[in-house]
Order: C-alpha cells, then structure tokens, then sequence
C-alpha cells in the first residue's frame, strides 16, 4: 500500500507499482486517453507527478520506438487502474517494469477523478508519495521542508553537441491549402536548442529531409554560429522558463539572423528573449484536446499539450511580437512571431505522438523560411 499527500492535508491511498520509495513532486493532470508511455517519457514532466484522468493504464505496453527521452524523468504517475498484462503486439514489456528500472514510483486505485478536482479547483502544488505508515504530520513536514527544484532543463538536456542526418527529400509548406509537399530542396541544417527536447521532434525534421544538430540548453550564441545552421529551432522543456537566462540570451543575440522556431518552452523563451513575460497558470495545459485558434486564418486546430507557464498577452506591447493563436478554453497565448526577424512560435506540440495532427504543417512553414 501507497499514500499520496498534498501539502493542504489531503491524503490519497492506494496500491503501489512502479519504484518504491518516497518522493515529493509537483502534482499535475492529463487528460489524454492514449500516449502514456510517451508521457512518461517526455522531458517535460521532470519531478513531476502525472495524475492521469483516462482510468486504464498500461494495457498497450511499453513500444521500443515510441520513447519520447532514452531515460525518462517523469516524477511519478497516479492511475485509477493499472494493467499489467499488456495485449499490443507491439508491447516489449511492462510500464511497472520500466518504471522500476528508471526510479519512477506510481500508485494505482485512488480516486483520480476527486483527486483531478482537486487540482483544477486548488491548483497544482506539492504532493509527496509515501509509505502508509508515514503519519499526515510527518508527511507535510517534509513537504514544507523540501523546495522543489529549478535546474530541471540542464538535467534533461544533452550533454554535447551532436548531429542527427536526415534521410530523404526536404519538404515544403503549400500557404495556400496549409499541406506539406514534397521538394527535392536539398538538405538544411538545423541548430536545435535542447531544452528537454522530445524524440520525436527529431523524427519529423529528419523525416522532411532536414539535418539536425542538438546543442545543449546553455550554448552561446557564438558557438552556434560557428555550426553554420540554416535556421535556430528552440525546444521544449520543463519548469521555469525564466530558470533558463542562459538560453534566453543567447536566442536574444541570434534573432534577427536566422529563421527562428520555438515549441512550448520554447515559445516561451523567444518571448523573454524580446522582453514579454511569462506567468504560472493555475493548473497548467495537459491533455490532447485543447481547441486553438489561429487568428490568421481563422482555423480551428486540435491540439496536445503540455505546459505550467504562458505568455502575458499585455506584456508583449512595445515587443515587435504579434499574437497569432489563441487558446479556446481561456483565452491564453498560444503562438506569436515577428516577421520582420522570420520568428515564430506555438504554445503547443505540433510534433505530438500520439495526438492530434493538425499542426504538423507548422514544421513546413519553418522549412520555408531557412
């Protein structure tokens, strides 16, 4: 047996898979209905637990192809139900097995949809997952003693500059019916800013003919010169976007000079980086259903996200940033660019896998401009 306790002196019991052994985490949820495995994986929910709001977990297994990160950094996972005997395929083993062998505790048979609630009336705040012997009062003590923790990008990024070749043809972006086509362009380069950037980002530029080149979160602005890149892509990434100045600067000194793309931390690096601000929402954007709009077009797009910060729309005056997209459901900032420099951004994940695919066609336009 598992208990969760939050530091407002909520307590959760259920039955522990995964790792043993305690942990404090900040507590989100997801509202996806697939893609576990590629949210465990992913980079941006370091030291994060992951409430997930779909009741059955674990029942495809774990794909070798689909990890988003060779070694995932996810806090912890809390389920309604998990399943253990996976029946894909495709499946080369368990979700508690991997979980076991990378450190990440989970608790299975709480109340997710109470608990869910809770953090969309209260907010995402610390939770610490323990043993059932662990007293309320002892359990909040190390929960007011423990800071969490604000180096989570240079802990998931890589660690030296690496290359990443593409195979096949470059792709175009058709502006007037929005598709990706086909054209033998010849390759480009990109210069990808790590900021916990997800596998599967690689994937798409390599799939449309493009080279990668993965330089770490805190590389200068001279160093990438040096690479000779065609275009400055910006990933994203956990926590803080205001913990990473490093990386802000160096985007501030190579804007202007380079075509310029930035994903969800990204997005929000390349507003610090033109002096916008950023702010904490009270619960955060996870799930693959938020409805987006794009101001310039007036489509309505489907998409997967996963974020604990936004742009303050009324900070961007003066910035030579425009608002592109909107978020639906509350009206938060969801794209920006600056044509005069060739940047732009999105909130989101266009590159989601699985998710919503109504985005992909954002890496073509990036494509057009190098």
């Amino acid at each position: 047996m598992r208990k969760l306790i939050l530091e407002d002196g909520q307590e959760f019991t259920g039955d522990g898979f995964g790792a043993a052994g305690d942990r404090v985490c900040e507590i989100v949820f997801n509202t996806s209905m697939v893609g576990y495995q590629e949210i465990l994986s992913d980079p941006s929910y370091t030291d994060q637990a992951v409430v997930m709001t779909y009741p059955l977990i674990g029942n495809y297994g774990m794909a070798a192809d689909d990890y988003e990160t060779e070694r995932p950094s996810i806090g912890a996972m809390i389920v309604r139900e998990y399943n253990d005997l996976p029946s894909s395929f495709r499946s080369m083993e368990t979700l508690d097995a991997v979980m076991k062998r990378f450190g990440i505790p989970g608790i299975q048979g709480i109340d997710t949809r109470m608990l869910t609630r809770s953090i969309r009336d209260h907010g995402s705040r610390k939770a610490l997952i323990t043993g059932t012997d662990t007293l309320l009062e002892e359990g909040l003590r190390i929960l007011r003693n423990t800071e969490l923790p604000h180096d989570a990008v240079s802990r998931v990024s890589c660690r030296e500059i690496r290359s990443c070749a593409a195979e096949g043809e470059a792709i175009l972006f058709n502006r007037n019916s929005g598709d990706l086509e086909g054209k033998n362009t010849g390759r480009k380069r990109i210069a990808a800013i790590d900021c916990g950037m997800k596998e599967n980002i690689v994937r798409f530029f390599n799939r449309c003919g493009t080279d990668v080149i993965r330089v770490p979160w805190n590389t200068s602005a001279e160093r990438i010169r040096e690479l000779d890149p065609d275009g400055i892509f910006i990933s994203n990434g956990p926590g803080d976007p205001e913990d990473v100045p490093e990386t802000i600067d160096t985007v501030r000194k190579l804007i202007g000079n380079y075509p310029v793309f930035g994903i969800c931390l990204g997005h929000q690096i390349i507003s610090l980086a033109y002096g916008a601000k950023t702010y904490k929402l009270k619960f955060g954007h996870r799930g693959g259903n938020h409805p987006v709009r794009d101001l310039e077009t007036g489509r309505i797009e489907i998409t997967s996200q996963n974020h604990s910060y936004a742009v303050n729309a009324c900070s961007l005056e003066g910035t030579g940033l425009m608002v592109t997209h909107i978020n639906l459901l509350d009206q938060t900032v969801e794209g920006l660019k600056c044509e005069k420099d060739g940047v732009f951004s999105v909130q989101y994940h266009p590159e989601s896998a699985p998710g919503p695919q109504d985005s992909g066609h954002l890496f073509g336009k990036f494509l057009n401009l190098l």
